[in-house]
C-alpha cells in the first residue's frame, strides 16, 4: 500500500492557522472576553522565542495549550461549533494544486493521511470538501463534554507526527519508496524524508535550501 501524506499550514491551507484562531478569539461575540488574558499570557512566550531564548517547538506547543486554556470553560460540543464557524473565512485560501494532488492520490488508490499540529476538532471542522483516511492533529484532552486541562496535553509536531503516522498505519505494509508526502517548512522534515517522493510546497528557506540539494520536487 502507497500513501500520501499532507501537511495543514502552508501546504494544504495557504496561511497559519494560529494567527486565524488569535483573530477567532479577539472578535467573536461571545467569547473575545476571554482575549485579553490570553493574549498576555502569550506575550512573554513571544518576546523569548523572537529573543532565541525559548526554542520554537516548545513555543509552539505551550501557545496552543494557553489558546485551549482560554476557551476551556466551553463543552467540547461548543469548541466545535467554535472551529466550525471559521470555515467559510477559510476556504478560499486554500492551496487548488495541492488538493489537486490529493485528488489524483486518492484516485489512484494511495491511502490519504492529513498530518498537523493543529488541534484534531479544527481540522476536521474546516475540511469537511476533502477526503482522508487518517486525520491526524493535536487532540484536546477531555472528559465527557468538558475540557480537561489536568490531563497531558502533546503537541503533535516534527518526529511526533512520524510517530503517530506509524500508529495509524500500523499492521499494513506500506511502500514507503513509492509514496508521497507534502510539507512547507523545515519542521516537516521528519515526514518528508520518510517517502521516496517528498515535496516542498512553497517552502521556507530552510527547506529550499534542502530541496534543492536533493533534488525534491518544489510545488
Amino acid at each position: 500500500m502507497k500513501v500520501a501524506i499532507f501537511d495543514f499550514d502552508g501546504t494544504l491551507y495557504t496561511k497559519e492557522t494560529f494567527s486565524l484562531l488569535m483573530d477567532q478569539l479577539k472578535n467573536h461575540p461571545i467569547y473575545k472576553r476571554y482575549y485579553g488574558k490570553f493574549y498576555r499570557s502569550i506575550l512573554p512566550l513571544y518576546i523569548r522565542y523572537k529573543l532565541k531564548i525559548l526554542p520554537e517547538a516548545e513555543m509552539k506547543e505551550r501557545s496552543m495549550k494557553l489558546y485551549l486554556q482560554a476557551l476551556s470553560s466551553l463543552t467540547t460540543s461548543q469548541l466545535q461549533t467554535y472551529f466550525e464557524d471559521m470555515r467559510g473565512e477559510m476556504s478560499r485560501d486554500f492551496n487548488e494544486k495541492v488538493i489537486y494532488r490529493l485528488d489524483e492520490h486518492r484516485a489512484a488508490g494511495y491511502r490519504v493521511l492529513l498530518v498537523s499540529g493543529a488541534y484534531t476538532p479544527f481540522l476536521k471542522a474546516v475540511t469537511p470538501h476533502l477526503s482522508f483516511d487518517h486525520v491526524i492533529g493535536t487532540d484536546i484532552p477531555s472528559q465527557g463534554e468538558k475540557i480537561a486541562m489536568d490531563l497531558p496535553f502533546i503537541h503533535i509536531q516534527g518526529q511526533r507526527k512520524n510517530e503517530q503516522v506509524e500508529k495509524a498505519l500500523q499492521g499494513e505494509t506500506i511502500d514507503w519508496a513509492n509514496s508521497y508526502a507534502y510539507g512547507d517548512s523545515i519542521a516537516d522534515l521528519p515526514v518528508l524524508e520518510k517517502v521516496g517522493n517528498p515535496v516542498a510546497v512553497r517552502p521556507d528557506a530552510k527547506l529550499t535550501a534542502i530541496a534543492n540539494e536533493r533534488k525534491w520536487e518544489i510545488l
